[in-house]
C-alpha cells in the first residue's frame, strides 16, 4: 500500500521525468518505460496515477501552463499598473523556467502534436487564450476594445515568436533577454503610438 501524502511527490516525479524523456527522445519516441526509468518508479504507477502515457503528457503539459501563470501571478499586485502588468506578461513568457532545455523542447514538441490531438489542441486553445486575455485587459487602458485586441493579437505573436527564434537558435540566457527586452519596447511603441508616454 503506497505512504500516505506519496502521491503528489510521485506525480511531480513522473511529469519532471516525461520533461526530460521528450527534451531527450522527442514526444513520439517517449514510452512509459522511458519515463519510468529516469523516474525512478514502476511503469504500472503511470497508469495508476495518469491512465496511461496521454495522460501524463497532458498532466506535464499542464503543469507548464500552470507554471507560466504561477510566473505571473507571483509579480502582479492590484496597484500594479496596466503597462506594468504588460511587461510583467513579457517576464513570464521569458522566465528561466521558460528557457530551459526540457521546457523549450517540451513546448515545441507539444505544438506541433497539437495539430494532430484533440487534447493537446484544446489545451494549446487555453493557453493562446489567456495570454490573449490579459494582453487585452491591459491594453483596454490606453485604447478602445477593438484596438487593445487588436494590440494583444500583434503582442502575443511578438511573444511567440520572439520565443520560438531564441529556443530555434539554442540561445543562451542573453539570447532570452534581448528577446524579452524587443518585446518590450514593441509594446512601448505600441502605446506610445496612441499618444500615451510611458
Amino acid at each position: 500500500m503506497p505512504k500516505v501524502g506519496m502521491e503528489p511527490i510521485r506525480r511531480q516525479q513522473l511529469i519532471e521525468a516525461t520533461l526530460e524523456s521528450v527534451a531527450e527522445l522527442g514526444l513520439h519516441a517517449t514510452t512509459i518505460n522511458s519515463i519510468s526509468n529516469r523516474a525512478g518508479l514502476s511503469s504500472g504507477i503511470i497508469s495508476h496515477y495518469f491512465g496511461g502515457k496521454q495522460g501524463l503528457i497532458e498532466a506535464s503539459v499542464r503543469y507548464l501552463l500552470t507554471s507560466l501563470k504561477t510566473s505571473l501571478l507571483s509579480k502582479v499586485e492590484p496597484n500594479s499598473s496596466a503597462y506594468t502588468r504588460l511587461m510583467f506578461v513579457v517576464e513570464a513568457n521569458f522566465s528561466l523556467i521558460q528557457q530551459q532545455n526540457k521546457t523549450t523542447k517540451t513546448w515545441l514538441s507539444f505544438w506541433a502534436q497539437s495539430m494532430h490531438d484533440e487534447q493537446l489542441h484544446r489545451l494549446q486553445v487555453i493557453n493562446s487564450k489567456r495570454l490573449f486575455s490579459n494582453l487585452t485587459y491591459s491594453f483596454l487602458a490606453f485604447f478602445d476594445k477593438d484596438e487593445a485586441q487588436k494590440a494583444a493579437k500583434l503582442t502575443a505573436a511578438m511573444i511567440d515568436g520572439l520565443w520560438l527564434r531564441a529556443v530555434l537558435s539554442k540561445a543562451d540566457e542573453a539570447t532570452f533577454k534581448e528577446a524579452e527586452l524587443l518585446a518590450k519596447q514593441y509594446i512601448s511603441s505600441l502605446i506610445s503610438s496612441s499618444g500615451v508616454q510611458v
